[in-house]
């Protein structure tokens, strides 16, 4: 998967027949940590969540090597897989082939992009409230929580403050019905 420098990408994968990929809290967090150390330095994450059978984050290239992070993603998925099947003594392929690095070329796009994200556990039925699930960007975004993975600058140019952010996602959450939820 080809990245360019400073575009935006949506990036996802999703376990094979839909096996938990996160079964408990240590997995979700090995999950960030590995992703930090292999990922962070080529990209700006703007957003992410974590779900037990998949993940999407909302990333910045920054790099000129687009091998950096395609190479990055790989020995993150690999690598998480073997520690995986070490810890639940399972074997094979725990997520499937190609992760997905779609372009965001619509600035517009991105708030909507960053709301789908986030509003996942919700939508999922995991939470009632879309701040109650912890292994997302959305409390850091507002302020709720001091995580260092998501570029929290980059929302200071659509909002005055990390409440108007709150403000506006929870405006997103009510404003879709709830039939379109998973």
């Amino acid at each position: 998967m080809p990245f360019e420098k400073d575009k935006f990408y949506h990036l996802y994968n999703r376990s094979n027949n839909n096996e938990l990929v996160f079964i408990e809290d240590t997995n979700y967090l090995f999950f960030l940590k590995k992703f930090k150390k292999l990922l962070k330095p080529f990209c700006a994450v703007i957003a992410y969540c974590l779900m037990p059978t998949h993940f999407h984050f909302l990333i910045r290239s920054e790099t000129e090597h687009s091998d950096n992070l395609s190479s990055g993603v790989a020995v993150l998925l690999r690598s998480y897989t073997h520690a995986i099947n070490i810890r639940y003594r399972r074997h094979g392929n725990l997520f499937q082939q190609n992760t997905k690095a779609k372009i965001v070329e619509d600035e517009s796009y991105l708030l909507t992009l960053i709301n789908y994200i986030h509003q996942n556990p919700l939508r999922a039925k995991l939470v009632e409230n879309i701040g109650d699930w912890k292994y997302s960007s959305y409390l850091d975004l507002t302020g709720k929580r001091n995580g260092s993975l998501p570029d929290k600058n980059f929302l200071k140019q659509y909002f005055k403050a990390s409440a108007d952010f709150e403000r506006y996602s929870q405006k997103m959450v009510v404003s879709i019905r709830k039939e379109y939820w998973m």
